[in-house]
């Protein structure tokens, strides 16, 4: 099964996306920071990272910055989450190292093929 770490500081958020994504046949790992995703993704080897860009301790441009900087890390795919659908927050969060872009509140049928994209489809 495929590894995504969910990096998601809102509990409501990170429960309610882990659940479905499980449900779908991806094992989750949650970082509810920028310092533990940054640690996470060293440690666990995830095959794609979910990344609010707005976390406490390091927000998420800088924790990708930092994914990305790591030999690694550098080719896991990142894929940006964020509530904040600005005009250039796509063009700012592929310039920090995203792969992708998705704003809240997520549509999961359109992430899921942003996902499957990187990862191949699933048949859970």
């Amino acid at each position: 099964m495929p590894t995504i770490l969910l990096v998601e500081d809102n509990e409501l958020n990170r429960d309610m996306l882990s659940r479905r994504l499980q449900r779908k046949g991806y094992t989750v790992l949650l970082a509810v920071d920028g310092e533990e995703a940054v640690a996470k993704a060293a440690s666990e080897a995830p095959e794609l990272i979910l990344m609010d860009m707005n976390i406490p301790l390091i927000d998420g441009w800088e924790a990708t910055r930092r994914i990305k900087a790591a030999p690694a890390t550098a080719a896991v795919p990142i894929i940006a989450l964020t509530a904040h659908a600005m005009a250039g927050d796509r063009e700012k969060a592929l310039e920090a190292g995203c792969d992708e872009y998705e704003t809240k509140p997520v549509e999961l049928a359109r992430l899921l093929e942003k996902i499957e994209a990187f990862l191949g489809p699933r048949d859970a």
